[in-house]
């Protein structure tokens, strides 16, 4: 009885390896039951009748049916081993119930008498033998199931990794791409920058040329006329040295602070505007007439021109532009306010890149370089350029600058700057 428990206890455990090796459900509960059905019907059967083998043979099919069949079932639902290979294993399994029943069928029909119970009797060893060859067999199956589930994760991680390598090797083309795409767009942008230098010096230059011809006779002009032509000269030395500075020498950019009070800033620009005929639509405040810093004038000048140059471009002939210079927590803040089409609002944070222009732009002309070169002029005071919506419509550029009441070294102001 404790062998044939023990047996029986091999056969549970290897239905419940099987069933998990496949991810089927385990039926835990049948083996337990088949197990105690087995113990009590043995005890029994010794109990009351030890020379009948009858009872115990018939139990012992019973259980052996019940179990292969639990395995014959889970090799039926099983999609992951090869379809041949499982049914050769149900074909082997099927083989060892069938010769079960024939063993139980002829104790049925022909009962053992008690001499027939020696192990190797003639009636019993052809059912001995089969059992090992079906242990062979079955063995023989599971280690198949083994190499192939091997295979198939072999087969599944080089399959996930060729993908992973074609995957790294289609980012890097459009990361080789995309360099070479910024590269060239690079090398067009220094192509325009030194045409727009070139073109810039040929105007400018005859410009300086007539100044200085109509300076020649400036005994005739009037005061008026003397004081625009000096405007203009002043106009043309910004221009000419802002060149010089950013477009004559790549990455030799040259950074002259000085002294310099925010109200003549601010009158500067007004007569900018005002000899090119668009000041009736600016109005000019100043917080304290002896605010004054430490800058580059003509940076600094450029920046406010730039800002008023978009508030202009971008709002209604009817709408007035505010400029405000004011001191404030240690900063210098000049603040041009319009009521023109304002920026949208999921592309406020591009606005002053190089080259890029907000999408209601489109319509009137521009390069996208205004406000760019604004923040890089700002950089090298170690201020900042924020652009805010109104309420009602319109932006309000904000330029912040360091606000300096003593003079500093220019080693000093660079690294301010930076």
């Amino acid at each position: 009885m404790l062998h044939n428990t023990i047996i029986k206890l091999g056969l549970v455990l290897l239905a419940e390896g099987l069933a998990r090796f496949l991810g089927q459900p385990r039926y835990t509960w049948i083996g337990a039951s088949l197990l105690v059905f087995q113990g009590v019907a043995w005890g029994l059967a010794l109990a009351f009748d030890p020379g009948n083998l009858a009872i115990r043979i018939h139990t012992s099919t019973l259980f052996t049916v019940i179990m292969m069949s639990v395995m014959c079932v889970a090799l039926l639902r099983d999609r992951t081993q090869p379809r041949l290979l499982r049914w050769i294993t149900m074909a082997v399994l099927a083989e060892y119930i069938a010769a079960s029943i024939v063993h139980s069928a002829i104790e049925f029909w022909f009962p053992a008498s008690p001499q027939d119970i020696t192990v190797l009797d003639n009636r019993n060893a052809w059912y001995l033998l089969q059992g090992t060859l079906f242990l062979i067999a079955l063995f023989a199956c599971l280690l198949f199931m083994v190499s192939s589930r091997l295979s198939a994760a072999v087969h599944e991680k080089n399959e996930a990794l060729s993908r992973e390598v074609l995957e790294r090797r289609r980012l890097e083309n459009q990361l080789s791409a995309s360099l070479e795409a910024e590269r060239a767009l690079r090398e067009e942008q220094a192509d325009f920058m030194r045409i727009v230098g070139h073109e810039f010096r040929t105007p400018l230059a005859v410009i300086r040329n007539a100044v200085d011809m109509i300076g020649l006779v400036g005994d005739k002009s009037r005061d008026a006329t003397r004081e625009r032509l000096a405007g203009i000269g002043e106009a043309l030395d910004r221009l000419f040295s802002l060149i010089e500075r950013f477009m004559t020498n790549d990455g030799d950019n040259h950074f002259r602070p000085e002294p310099m009070q925010i109200a003549s800033l601010i009158a500067d620009v007004q007569l900018h505007f005002e000899m090119t005929g668009r000041g009736h639509r600016l109005r000019f405040s100043t917080e304290g007439e002896a605010i004054s810093t430490i800058a580059d004038p003509d940076m600094l000048a450029t920046v406010v021109i730039n800002l008023i140059d978009n508030a202009l471009k971008y709002s209604p002939e009817d709408q007035l532009i505010h400029i405000e210079g004011r001191s404030e927590f240690g900063l210098v803040i000049i603040q041009v306010r319009d009521r023109g089409i304002g920026i949208p609002k999921a592309e406020m944070h591009k606005i002053g890149r190089r080259f890029f222009r907000a999408s209601n732009t489109k319509a009137r002309s521009g390069t996208g370089l205004g406000l760019y070169s604004s923040r890089q002029l700002l950089a090298y005071h170690g201020g900042t350029l924020d652009l805010l919506a109104n309420e009602g419509g319109g932006t309000t550029a904000v330029a912040r600058v360091p606000l300096l009441r003593e003079a500093v070294e220019p080693a000093q102001l660079e690294e301010i700057a930076n």
